[in-house]
């Protein structure tokens, strides 16, 4: 309900990977090795970062959170 309803209020991202049904973690890993390979053969620096927010939502401002959508 909550993704069908901030789907509406903000586009996903054709990026985004979290919280996605159809994403799995080994597609996510599938990418990766994809993407490091790809650096490698073309010589290109690259860099990755790993983000865990984790209860993000309950130490985001809920009142901020609805203003934003809100606003949209």
């Amino acid at each position: 309900i909550a993704t069908a309803r901030l789907s509406r209020a903000c586009a996903i991202q054709s990026r985004q990977r979290g919280f996605m049904s159809a994403s799995s973690c080994s597609e996510n890993l599938k990418l990766l090795q994809l993407l490091v390979k790809s650096a490698k053969q073309e010589h290109c620096h690259l860099g990755v970062v790993f983000v865990d927010i984790a209860k993000a939502f309950d130490t985001v401002s809920h009142r901020h959170i609805i203003a934003g959508l809100v606003s949209r």
